[in-house]
C-alpha cells in the first residue's frame, strides 16, 4: 500500500483566512431535533427528494458527513447537510447522529455561511442562492430583490410543478442582475414591469434581453414605446416565440435578439421616431 502524507502547500500570494473564532465542537444529536430556516434555506425539491431516498437506500456511515449546526434561540438550525438530517430522521435505525456545531449568532452570519457551503454546488439552484445571498445582506442581491419587487417580478425558488409558473415568475435570477448593472435600476424596473403587465409567465432571459433590446438600444428606441410593447407582447405570445426561434437559426443571431426584432416588426403601426 502506497501512502502520501498531508503537507502544506507553499501560498505565499495567499494571506491566510482570518481563524480568531471559536473553534467547532461535536455532538450527537436527535435528527428530529434539527430545524431548517426558511428564510434562506431551499425548499426540498424533486431532487431532494430522490437525494434522501438514496441515501436512506444506502445508508453507510463511511460516507456520512455531519450536518453543520448553530444553536440559536430556536434550537438546533441545519446551516448545512440539511439532506443528510432529513435522511437520518427517515431511516428508522437512526436515533442519534453527530453534528458540527459552529457559532453564529446573526442570521445574516447563518445565511453567509450557508452561501459559503453551497456557491459551488450544482444541486442549488441560482434563486436559491439569491434568497440566501438577501438574506445574508449582500447588496447586488439587495438591489436586485428591491427592483423585481417595485416591478412585480417574483423569483421563483424551484421550478412550479407541471411548469406552470405564474405571472411576473422567473428563474432567470443573473440576467436580472446583468440588466441592473448594464441599465441602473429604474431602466431595469421599467423594462420588468413590461414583462409583467404583459403577462409573461414565466419571465425568460431572452425576454428580458429582446425587452431591454428594444426600449434602450438607439436602434429602436425611438420608434416603440412600453405600451407599445406590452400591445405587442400580448397580441403574439407564443407565435413570437416560433418565429424567434426560426429567425435565429436562419439569420445565426442569438435568441433574444431574434425575438426583439420579431416583437418589433409586429408593433402596432404608426408609431413615429421621437424627436
Amino acid at each position: 500500500m502506497t501512502t502520501r502524507q498531508i503537507k502544506p502547500l507553499a501560498l505565499p500570494d495567499i494571506p491566510p483566512g482570518d481563524v480568531d473564532m471559536p473553534a467547532p465542537t461535536f455532538e450527537w444529536l436527535s435528527p428530529l431535533d434539527l430545524l431548517v430556516d426558511e428564510t434562506y434555506q431551499r425548499d426540498l425539491s424533486d431532487n431532494s427528494v430522490r437525494l434522501i431516498r438514496k441515501i436512506v437506500g444506502g445508508w453507510d456511515w463511511r460516507r456520512f458527513k455531519p450536518p453543520v449546526v448553530v444553536k440559536t434561540d430556536a434550537g438546533f438550525e441545519v446551516i448545512d447537510g440539511q439532506h443528510t438530517a432529513i435522511a437520518a430522521a427517515t431511516h428508522p435505525e437512526i436515533t442519534r447522529i453527530p453534528v458540527m456545531l459552529v457559532e453564529a449568532a446573526e442570521l445574516a452570519e447563518r445565511a453567509s455561511a450557508f452561501l459559503g457551503h453551497n456557491r459551488d454546488r450544482i444541486a442549488v439552484t441560482p434563486a436559491q442562492m439569491h434568497y440566501a445571498a438577501v438574506a445574508a445582506g449582500d447588496e447586488d442581491a439587495l438591489t436586485v430583490a428591491q427592483v423585481c419587487a417595485r416591478a412585480g417580478v417574483k423569483i421563483a425558488r424551484h421550478p412550479p410543478g407541471q411548469g406552470r409558473y405564474r405571472i411576473g415568475e422567473t428563474s432567470a435570477v443573473g440576467s436580472l442582475g446583468a440588466l441592473i448593472s448594464r441599465r441602473g435600476v429604474k431602466p431595469a424596473r421599467e423594462i420588468l414591469q413590461v414583462l409583467v403587465e404583459a403577462g409573461c409567465a414565466p419571465i425568460s432571459a431572452e425576454q428580458i434581453r429582446a425587452a431591454e433590446m428594444l426600449l434602450t438600444d438607439a436602434e429602436y428606441s425611438g420608434d416603440i414605446e412600453a405600451a407599445d410593447l406590452v400591445t405587442t407582447i400580448i397580441a403574439t405570445r407564443e407565435d413570437a416565440e416560433r418565429e424567434a426561434k426560426t429567425f435565429a437559426a436562419a439569420h445565426q443571431v442569438p435568441r433574444w435578439k431574434a425575438l426583439g426584432i420579431v416583437w418589433f416588426k409586429r408593433k402596432p403601426r404608426g408609431r413615429k421616431r421621437a424627436a
